[in-house]
């Protein structure tokens, strides 16, 4: 199991992956997922772009990692008030400058809270890189326009058309994602581990559910 260093002065625990569950419902056999993203514009404009026999709700929040964590915990609790239920609930989330402290609390309590975490580090670009190459060299994400650039002829951040330019390699970029991160094992720790991405964990669980 991948071990992450608990931040001093909390104390925090653990409880891993764990989806959670919802009874049957006659009128909603589809899964429900929530997926709240630090970004307003690019991690959003990339989810909405899976076909999936599901009901997806995508949030860009433009909020720090902690704030991104109070907003999905709020509309779960809206949902529920409603007498729904979330099957998953994700955050999306880079390492970006954030202060270590608070970018590990994120994944320790979000994981306490039942809910998954798609982080990268440092940004949601190094996920859209693998889908060219490996890279297990750290980069300034100054830089990752300009790799990704050479690579699709030309890049803007938030253009809409990029989940469709990078389908035909988005499984070799799950076996890059996965083997840059056991890659950190046993020592593994999100806010030091650069370049990582845990996005392929999110995609592949979309991916169960493709029309």
């Amino acid at each position: 199991m991948t071990r992450i260093p608990k931040p001093s002065g909390r104390k925090i625990r653990d409880k891993g992956h764990k989806l959670s569950r919802r009874p049957l419902n006659v009128r909603d056999l589809s899964p429900r997922f929530l997926i709240v993203c630090e970004g307003e514009q690019t991690e959003p404009n990339y989810f909405r772009c899976f076909r999936v026999n599901a009901d997806i709700e995508i949030v860009g929040t433009g909020c720090n990692t902690l704030g991104i964590l109070e907003c999905a915990k709020q509309r779960r609790r809206e949902a529920r008030r409603r007498d729904l239920e979330y099957d998953q609930v994700w955050l999306v989330f880079d390492r970006n400058g954030f202060p270590e402290q608070d970018y590990l609390i994120t994944i320790h309590l979000a994981r306490q809270e039942n809910i998954n975490v798609a982080y990268s580090n440092e940004a949601f670009e190094i996920w859209f890189i693998l889908h060219f190459s490996y890279l297990d060299t750290a980069v300034p994400r100054s830089q990752y326009a300009d790799i990704l650039t050479r690579h699709l002829g030309s890049y803007q951040k938030n253009q809409p058309d990029l989940y469709e330019k990078l389908l035909s390699c988005q499984d070799q970029a799950i076996k890059n994602a996965d083997k840059l991160l056991n890659s950190y094992l046993p020592d593994h720790n999100p806010a030091k581990d650069n370049p990582c991405t845990t996005v392929h964990l999110l995609v592949q669980e979309l991916n169960r559910y493709l029309r």
